[in-house]
């Protein structure tokens, strides 16, 4: 657990730092970083988007919430994860609420001889007891 938690805080203070530039066009509430489930939501989005830079499908499908599982195919939920390799992501602060926090994301990835970046958003939710899982795929 204290492994846990001191990665939480590692997280909160490299990635709260300003951002100029947000994914989503509408205005965001500032995350309420006294909320001790940000740190936790944050650690489980970075581990989900590891598992998906490592072509991770195994843990990364285990953090996807029942909403994401009922409404997405099956075979595009695992295309995700295997799509491509030499991946890298980033991930900037995130907004709204205890119980449910969205972050702005860049999925990077290698195209031919380019890189191109998404931006997206990943958001997650409180599933009980400091569990979190994906509910928006990036």
């Amino acid at each position: 657990m204290k492994i846990r938690l001191a990665a939480c805080l590692f997280f909160l203070t490299v990635f709260l730092s300003p951002v100029s530039a947000r994914a989503s066009s509408h205005p965001a509430k500032p995350a309420d970083v006294s909320d001790p489930g940000y740190a936790f939501a944050l650690a489980a989005a970075n581990h989900f988007l590891h598992a998906w830079q490592t072509a991770d499908a195994e843990n990364g499908m285990v953090m996807l919430s029942d909403h994401i599982r009922h409404t997405q195919n099956p075979d595009q939920l695992e295309q995700f994860f295997f799509s491509a390799t030499d991946r890298a992501f980033e991930i900037t602060r995130g907004h709204g609420h205890p119980g449910r926090y969205s972050f702005p994301v860049v999925l990077v990835t290698p195209r031919g001889s380019h890189v191109t970046r998404k931006f997206s958003e990943i958001i997650l939710i409180e599933t009980g007891k400091n569990d979190w899982v994906v509910d928006k795929l990036p």
